[in-house]
């Protein structure tokens, strides 16, 4: 079944952040081809079909989305398609320590801490956003 423009851009949003998040900074696609590259056992990739990953204007193959999976240690099937799967069982939390999380009215504290945030510049708020995504996109990939 064809990829849609939709799923390619979703994808790359995914693989950016991804990326953001990895220990190996990637600023290029030739930056990207390179460790994919170092990592793949198959055919490598070039720097333009690394772009059109990072672009949104293509979708790789799944052997070359598990190598990516692998490498930035994000789940594969959240790479692919945006979908969390069962958390490996050496770092699970059980559902209902997840569910117990997402109930809980905020404390005075955080509270406090959101009104601080509010009141930063606009640039220093959109870092502290930035960095708190970066954070809770291990909230989306794993279940539980």
């Amino acid at each position: 079944m064809p990829t849609t423009p939709d799923e390619k851009l979703a994808f790359a949003n995914r693989l950016n952040a991804a990326l953001k998040r990895s220990k190996k900074k990637i600023q290029s696609p030739t930056d990207l081809a390179l460790q994919f590259n170092l990592r793949h056992k198959d055919t490598p990739i070039t720097p333009q079909a690394a772009q059109k990953w990072m672009s949104g204007k293509a979708r790789p193959t799944p052997d070359k989305i598990n190598t990516l999976a692998e490498w930035l240690n994000v789940s594969a099937q959240w790479l692919r398609y945006g979908i969390a799967e069962a958390r490996p069982a050496k770092s699970a939390k059980s559902a209902s320590d997840a569910n117990e999380s997402r109930q809980i009215a905020p404390t005075a504290k955080e509270l406090r801490l959101l009104n601080r945030i509010r009141n930063l510049p606009e640039a220093r708020r959109a870092l502290v956003v930035e960095i708190v995504e970066q954070f809770s996109i291990e909230q989306e990939m794993w279940q539980g």
